[in-house]
Formats: C-alpha cells, structure tokens, sequence
C-alpha cells in the first residue's frame, strides 16, 4: 500500500503539477488512512470496503478533526482510488457511495480601508528594513497575491515601469498581474536604498530579502504583518491572507467585475471569487444597520 500512496504522489507531481504544500496535503491524510488499515490487518488495498473509508471517518471524528479536515481527508481518499481504478489495480470503487461533506463555508477576514489605511501607515521608511516591509505589505494589498506566491517573487518576474508582474500560481499557474502605482513607488524604493545591504555582497534571484541575505519564508513574513498590525492597533486576528482577502474584497465592493477578480487572483473555479460577494454584501448591511434611523 506504501508503494501504491508512493505512485500515486509521483502521478500528482507529473501529471498533475500539484504545489508542495497540497502534495503534503494528499501524503498526510493517505498515510494515515494507510496506518489505519494495517491497525485493521488489511493487507492489499483491494480488500478495502466501504465500511473501512467509513470507519477511518468515524474515527477522524472521534480525534475531533473538524468537519473541514474530514472532508479534506475524503477527498484526498476518493482521489486515490480513483487512480488505482485507473491503473487497473482494482475493479471497483469503494467511496462512490460515500458522500462527500457539507462544509460550511465562512467568510474570510476582511480589514475596512480604514484599518489598512492604518496598516500601511505603520512602517518607518527612514528604516531600511521597515522599507522592505512596507514595500512588501503595499504590494500585497495592490495584487492579492497569495503570500506563498510573495515571497518567490523573482527580480526578473516584475516589470515597474509597465506595472505589472508576474507568478505562479497553484498548480503552476502562470497569471500576470497589475501593480498599483504606491507599491511600484515602494518596490522601487526598497531596491535603490535597501536590498543590497540586505545582502551583503552576495547574490539572489528573489526580490524581498531577510537579514540574513536569504529569501523570506511564509513563516517570516506573518511575523511581519503581526508587528505591525499589533502597532496599528488592530485587534482583528490578522494573517497574510487577509490583505489578498481585502483587495478581492474592496474591488467588488467599488464595481469591479468578478471575473476581472477571478483572474488576478488566480482562482480556476469562479465559485471560490464568489464568497467575496457574501462579504461585500455583509459589509452594505452593516453600514445599513449603523446609518438607517431604522437600522
């Protein structure tokens, strides 16, 4: 069963093109459904029934993994038989009378443009390395990339003078997108007064810097925007993606078309750019409730 999870991850990887983190994600949950099979002596993935998937899910519960991660967990499962039916490995499917589940989806955290306003305020340009925060947090609030897809930025991935870059995506997705004039302002800063002391003789390929000369991690730049949220005096639980979250958000909200949102922001499926049409709706109720002498 090792060897099959082991063909399955490499048929993601080629076939698929899957990112690391979702490949992780599929390697996680299979790997554990593999561990509970051999707890219920089960030799060879064909002896698995129905009543195996369910007990795995049954017991997922019981471990108080949350709906989501459930559903999750189903997912990567269904797409690993579907793939031994493909490889002829088995005859028969064993979840397709297994239902998926009904996520509830919440809406994702928006800041008001006061709060990033606020935000963005905060870094000290008179620091060199506030310098490289602030260009960092304005260019992420002017394209709604997905922090991931921040902090690989390569130098020769953006274009300021035509305002525009370009990333990979999930899935390596190739998108291109506009850059508003602030964060071209900004990135062009950082570049002629801070980067090259960031690194220190040595070379590389990424725009945004660490201190040590190196590129930054998703892990680093959360600690970035937590300092200055927590400076601003924001007391949302922010985290990157809620300026990605933001820019969507504050685009509807001022006319812009869903599929011009969709495409900046890289989504294949619309209905995932829909949700921030929930929040843009959210937000006229409660400027409603707050105004109407009626609210």
């Amino acid at each position: 069963m090792d060897q099959l999870l082991d063909q399955f991850l490499d048929f993601l990887i080629v076939e698929r093109g899957l990112s690391k983190n979702t490949l992780d994600s599929y390697s996680r949950d299979l790997t554990r459904y593999i561990r509970y099979l051999k707890k219920e002596h089960v030799s060879h993935i064909k002896e698995t029934n129905y009543l195996h998937i369910s007990g795995f899910l049954s017991e997922l519960k019981e471990m108080g993994l949350s709906v989501k991660s459930r559903a999750r967990n189903l997912a990567s499962i269904k797409g690993f038989y579907k793939f031994l039916i493909r490889e002829g490995v088995i005859s028969e499917n064993p979840t397709t009378h297994i239902h998926s589940f009904k996520t509830q989806r919440r809406l994702p955290l928006v800041l008001n443009m006061e709060e990033i306003d606020r935000l963005l305020a905060e870094p000290d340009l008179s620091n060199t390395l506030e310098v490289r925060d602030s260009a960092m947090l304005e260019l992420l609030y002017a394209t709604g990339l997905r922090v991931s897809e921040l902090v690989k930025i390569r130098l020769n991935d953006i274009n300021l003078e035509a305002g525009y870059l370009r990333t990979l995506g999930k899935g390596s997705k190739e998108r291109i997108v506009p850059i508003g004039r602030i964060a071209q302002n900004r990135i062009m800063k950082y570049l002629h007064s801070t980067r090259q002391g960031l690194l220190k003789e040595k070379q590389s390929i990424y725009l945004f810097i660490s201190r040590s000369g190196k590129g930054l991690t998703r892990q680093g730049f959360w600690k970035v925007i937590k300092k200055y949220a927590k400076r601003a005096g924001i007391s949302k639980r922010i985290t990157p993606h809620s300026l990605r979250h933001s820019f969507a958000s504050h685009l509807l909200e001022r006319g812009a078309d869903l599929r011009s949102v969709q495409m900046m922001l890289g989504h294949s499926d619309i209905s995932s750019t829909q949700i921030y049409t929930h929040v843009a709706r959210e937000r006229l109720k409660d400027i409603h409730r707050q105004y109407h002498p009626r609210g």
